[in-house]
């Protein structure tokens, strides 16, 4: 018997919870039971605003295009009526490129993996800011790649003159803008800048940089570097579906350059790796702009929220242009997240070498921020500035 919209809803409605954003989202329980355990899961849910989600998962537009993609489940992607290669042309045109410029993966996680891989090498060094998105990092250190640490600037920016210097003769430079976890960014200027006097200094060093949280930024002076990566040699952007547009539950994400860039890093992709659902959802979801932008003011105003009411506490933080903060809460981040957790209230892991000071903070939905700071504001005010769980 085939699946049709109304028997896939009619066995839906046997669920004790019908189909949720939050699902795709990676919100649910499978994503919590990772996240918190077993024993979180017998009471209240808590507030989750320890990964960087978008709290309200896709938009309906998107939920409806993967509820329509289900009668096409049975079929391998390379089957289905949308495949990759409609997701391929449907972004470059938004860019005025061609679909040779264009790569998919399941999440840009996997993009970046395959970056080092291909551009890296033990003679070939990575580059990256310290801290930033572990992803680059973590892959060189695997395959014997040397890594070229650069410490942030004093506003924890990155700091672009060391990354000039520490690029040359290396095999890629990874460039997080905005800088996860400390939430900053670079204007226009200063990383066409940058780009080039790496080229200058190293022409044959590739350079990354990565947009995850491009959708959030309102710094008048950002743009996106997708120009420069189809202008210029050896650059590349990548950007992902798991922020602004809610789908981190369904990984999808992009990589964008020169057309020899893209061949390099193809020839380490898994083949199909984004399903037929996860096609429809990102096609759906690309194509409805207003939505991206309704998230982006959302964000913005729950993050002034929040930042007021840590201001008003006397604790400040990184500008952020993304859907999370780094707070300079003047303790130990462990102790601080501990007494958070026991009052309902998940946030962010350690990030070295912040982890005594500093703490990042997604953004959630206004409600779940108001009880958030309620809890912040009672933690913060009874919470010594040592922790015995830290060992240090």
């Amino acid at each position: 018997m085939s699946l049709t919209r109304r028997r896939l809803f009619q066995r839906l409605a046997t669920l004790d919870q019908p189909v949720q954003g939050e699902w795709i989202s990676a919100r649910g329980r499978e994503a919590g039971m990772i996240e918190y355990g077993e024993q979180g899961m017998a009471g209240a849910m808590p507030v989750r605003i320890a990964s960087n989600e978008n709290p309200l998962g896709p938009g309906q537009h998107v939920l409806d295009a993967i509820v329509g993609k289900f009668p096409e489940a049975h079929r391998y992607p390379f089957n289905a009526r949308q495949t990759e290669g409609a997701l391929i042309t449907a972004l470059a045109q938004k860019f005025q490129a061609k679909n040779e410029n264009l790569l998919l993966g399941p999440g840009s996680g996997e993009i970046l993996t395959h970056a080092v891989r291909a551009f890296t090498s033990p003679g070939k060094a990575l580059v990256t800011a310290w801290p930033s998105f572990e992803n680059p990092r973590d892959t060189a250190k695997k395959i014997g790649t040397p890594v070229r640490e650069v410490a942030l600037d004093g506003k924890l920016r990155i700091d672009i003159a060391k990354m000039i210097e520490a690029s040359k003769g290396a095999g890629l430079v990874f460039f997080c803008n905005p800088n996860n976890p400390t939430a900053t960014v670079h204007g226009k200027t200063a990383v066409a800048d940058m780009v080039k006097a790496i080229r200058a200094a190293s022409p044959d060093t590739m350079i990354l940089i990565d947009e995850a949280y491009h959708d959030y930024v309102t710094d008048p002076s950002y743009q996106s570097a997708v120009d420069i990566a189809l202008s210029t040699p050896n650059v590349f952007v990548t950007r992902t579906f798991s922020k602004a547009y809610g789908m981190a539950g369904l990984r999808a994400g992009y990589a964008i350059g020169h057309a020899p860039t893209i061949k390099a890093i193809q020839a380490y992709k898994m083949p199909y790796g984004l399903g037929t659902l996860t096609l429809g959802g990102a096609i759906a979801g690309w194509a409805n702009q207003a939505h991206i932008d309704n998230e982006r003011k959302r964000n913005t105003e729950v993050k002034a929220f929040t930042v007021k009411a840590f201001t008003d506490m006397g604790v400040s933080g990184t500008d952020s242009q993304t859907n999370f903060l780094f707070m300079d809460i003047k303790r130990p981040a462990a102790g601080f997240r501990d007494a958070c957790r026991a009052a309902g209230v998940l946030v962010g892991r350690d990030f070295p070498p912040y982890e005594k000071t500093h703490c990042r903070i997604s953004i959630g939905t206004m409600a779940e921020m108001q009880k958030a700071v309620d809890v912040f504001k009672k933690v913060l005010g009874s919470t010594t500035t040592t922790s015995s769980k830290d060992g240090r």
